[in-house]
């Protein structure tokens, strides 16, 4: 997916730090040489002298002298490389030292990015979105559907919680699959750690990995966001709030345990409302159930909602207690 122009400026940003880096490290390598050893320096200056009269002979059109002035400029970095290694220095010590040797740490091949770019922008939005650390915990890999139950009978819909998990997984991965072709939203409803928030991280994972940029805030945290916005109109507040708008992905975890205000409210439809208009997709997750995201959200939300997201309800036994049970066992 494109970068924003603020994501892209951060990462060239990034690498203008690299190329900094690596120039310092440069000059002070050559303080140190030129210190250490003065016949480095009195040929590197004869290489300067005769790399000017190469470039004045190539105007006149010399070939024949430009031929001797390359022997002569080949010969002194030869002189040069084994100086280097006579004092014990490797004989690339003089050469700029790059994080990446393809691109040196531009970003850039010709008009292509390069490898560590991509690396750089996943990397990037694995800070962005505030997921960094569980991601690599919580993902499709370590979902577990042992933690749901045949016999647990949902009494809205008559299926087994571990029938429901499945198909929760299966609209999850499908929704990862189809992201960049097609346009959904996901509401995950039900009790208290029934894996709605496990699901979030997994796909998040999988679009992250595939240069998605993903933004996971609670709902309190986006609130307090917006509340912000509306006191004080820095940019840096100015900015967040357009990353929520605008980013691929937006997971809004644990809806409902904000403070509910008249304002938050307008706020939650005007986000809601304006990233289906923008098209990007948004996953919510709540322990409420649809009827008190009625009453609590008003009619306008809930329309959104119903009309937009793909509702997700998943039932169990908390999988946080059967963890602890299990792990009393174990010890």
């Amino acid at each position: 997916m494109p970068l924003s122009n603020e994501q892209h400026n951060a990462l060239m940003r990034m690498y203008e730090q690299k190329q900094l880096k690596s120039r310092d490290r440069l000059n002070r390598r050559y303080e140190e040489i030129y210190e250490k050893l003065p016949a480095v320096k009195e040929v590197d200056n004869m290489i300067s002298f005769l790399s000017v009269n190469q470039a004045r002979k190539l105007l006149a059109g010399d070939t024949a002298a430009l031929e001797e002035l390359k022997k002569e400029i080949h010969n002194l970095a030869d002189k040069r490389s084994r100086l280097l290694a006579a004092a014990g220095y490797p004989q690339d010590y003089l050469e700029p030292v790059y994080e990446c040797s393809d691109c040196h740490d531009t970003g850039y091949i010709g008009k292509n990015k390069c490898h560590c770019f991509l690396k750089a922008a996943i990397d990037l939005f694995y800070t962005q979105s505030n997921l960094q650390e569980i991601l690599s915990q919580e993902n499709f890999d370590t979902f577990s559907l042992d933690f749901y139950s045949c016999n647990y009978i949902d009494r809205l819909t008559g299926a087994s919680s571990l029938d429901i998990a499945k198909r929760a997984l299966t609209v999850c991965r499908d929704f990862v699959a189809d992201f960049d072709s097609c346009f959904h939203n996901l509401l995950l409803y039900g009790s208290t750690g029934t894996g709605k928030t496990f699901l979030t991280h997994c796909i998040a994972r999988e679009l992250i990995e595939t240069s998605h940029s993903v933004l996971y805030l609670t709902a309190a945290s986006l609130l307090d966001i917006f509340q912000n916005r509306a006191l004080d109109r820095e940019d840096l507040n100015e900015s967040a709030y357009e990353h929520i708008l605008d980013c691929d992905l937006l997971i809004i975890d644990d809806l409902g345990t904000e403070r509910s205000t008249a304002f938050t409210v307008s706020q939650l439809f005007v986000c809601f409302n304006e990233r289906i208009l923008r098209k990007k997709s948004t996953i919510v997750s709540t322990n409420l159930s649809l009827d008190d995201i009625k009453s609590r959200y008003t009619e306008r939300i809930f329309s959104r909602i119903s009309s937009h997201y793909t509702m997700l309800r998943l039932v169990g036994d908390d999988i946080r207690i059967q963890k602890k049970l299990m792990n009393r066992e174990a010890d």
